[in-house]
């Protein structure tokens, strides 16, 4: 838990600096260049993770364009959709003939519609135990719940 929310706050950061520091993020690295870093990943070089999340974030903004609707959800969008990534940077199998941002787009995807669809759950939840306090309320009141139920 701890653990993810410094990553969570370290990425945030992250994506801060670079718009900062370069006006824009880094570009991808070529089929050759990821065939690379995460032979150094496997190889235990710290860097390659980094590299690895820092020339993807591009891939991040370009999901999470798909799912907000107000300027208000984007950083928060961005945000999970980075920890989408540092998921597929752990989880790829760089063995396997697929790029890796096929992987990863999935990763990022996923992790966005999970933190929406649990939104969504909440509100939903919330909103019924709104009309089962609405329900009580009549009931303890004397007043006609059968009409409030039809």
């Amino acid at each position: 838990m701890l653990l993810t929310l410094l990553q969570f706050f370290a990425t945030k950061f992250l994506v801060l600096a670079l718009h900062l520091e370069a006006g824009s993020f880094p570009k991808p690295l070529s089929a050759r260049e990821e065939v690379e870093t995460f032979a150094a990943l496997r190889a235990g070089d710290p860097t390659a993770r980094e590299t690895l999340i820092r020339h993807n974030l591009r891939l991040v903004v370009h999901v999470a364009k798909k799912y907000y609707a107000q300027p208000s959800d984007q950083e928060d969008l961005i945000s999970i959709g980075t920890i989408g990534l540092m998921k597929a940077v752990d989880t790829f199998d760089s063995t396997r003939k697929a790029r890796f941002s096929t992987y990863a787009s999935r990763c990022i995807e996923n992790a966005i519609l999970t933190r929406t669809n649990a939104g969504r759950r909440i509100g939903t939840i919330s909103t019924a135990i709104g009309g089962i306090l609405v329900l009580f309320r009549v009931y303890r009141e004397g007043g006609p719940v059968d009409l409030i139920l039809r």
